[in-house]
């Protein structure tokens, strides 16, 4: 085959350092837009972002040649080092290290992007600690309780 054909999907969810709750209502929609740019930049597309004051739930389509661990490093990166630039009074805002990333099929991506879209409703019920756990679960994914948070 001369070409490479691909549709990678990632549902990605990563917190705020501590899980603090550093991503004001202010903040939140400058913050999501520029994680956009940058998804954007790496030649991807972000179909969905959202979360709440702790943590990013982005729903992205990335080119064959962007690893995962690749993006993440420069999402992560570039944006905490944005809001510190554009917000002096947020020295303080970092992101935890680490991320949980799900592949998505074709067929699940609206499902996938109505959630993300609706954070604010759904964390009303259920805890991000709560939410994440699951998630873990749901995929299969293995984890020690006692190091999840730390």
């Amino acid at each position: 085959m001369s070409h490479t054909f691909t549709t990678l999907h990632f549902h990605i969810i990563f917190s705020t350092k501590d899980r603090r709750p550093l991503i004001t209502t202010d903040l939140r929609p400058r913050l999501h837009a520029y994680l956009g740019g940058i998804v954007r930049e790496l030649r991807g597309t972000a179909a969905a972002i959202n979360g709440t004051s702790d943590h990013v739930h982005m729903l992205v389509e990335l080119p064959a040649e962007v690893a995962l661990a690749d993006c993440m490093r420069v999402v992560k990166t570039n944006s905490s080092r944005w809001v510190h630039r554009t917000s002096p009074g947020r020295k303080t805002f970092a992101w935890q290290t680490g991320y949980a990333a799900f592949t998505v099929s074709t067929s699940n991506l609206a499902r996938v992007a109505d959630y993300i879209r609706n954070q604010e409703q759904h964390h009303r019920k259920v805890s991000f600690q709560e939410e994440f756990v699951a998630f873990l679960r749901r995929n299969g994914v293995p984890f020690d309780p006692a190091k999840i948070w730390k």
